[in-house]
């Protein structure tokens, strides 16, 4: 069973929707769980949010967080979760920003990315993870991997 397979079993199980937040995967959480016949079940909406711009506008993220934090942070993440969770009727809701590469910086290298889980009734958790230089198409395969495993392990607790 894939992890999708799986989040939407055990979503089913608890009749709890599904949200996602997403900037560097531009959609392929989305496309992950809804691939899986059913999904609409557990799927709420997924917002593919590119720029700050649309972060700000279709989240709530506050200019002012990437302003000081910059748009690859986790206190970006954890405004992305927190406002997908709040404009859709999920509970449960992950967010994730990075940069897939090529490129990055000194202070914010290729591989970056920063995510985010919120639920009802829990306190967001956040998290940065370095996949490393390992190619785009790479980084923004463990990206939704690594999200998928999120949910599924906010669905189990």
């Amino acid at each position: 069973m894939s992890l999708a397979e799986d989040i939407l079993a055990k979503a089913m199980a608890r009749g709890l929707m599904i949200a996602t937040a997403e900037s560097c995967t531009g959609g392929m959480i989305s496309a992950a769980i809804t691939d899986v016949a059913g999904s609409s079940a557990v799927f709420d909406r997924g917002f593919v949010t590119y720029t700050n711009a649309a972060k700000e506008a279709m989240l709530g993220v506050r200019a002012a967080t990437i302003s000081t934090h910059g748009a690859v942070s986790e206190e970006v993440a954890r405004e992305m979760a927190e406002g997908a969770l709040a404009r859709s009727d999920a509970m449960i809701a992950v967010s994730v920003t990075g940069i897939a590469g090529p490129g990055g910086s000194e202070f914010k290298p290729e591989g970056r990315v920063c995510f985010g889980l919120a639920a009802t009734g829990r306190v967001t958790l956040t998290e940065t993870v370095e996949f490393g230089a390992i190619g785009r198409a790479k980084v923004r395969r463990a990206t939704v991997d690594h999200a998928l495993a999120l949910i599924l392990d906010a669905l189990c607790a």
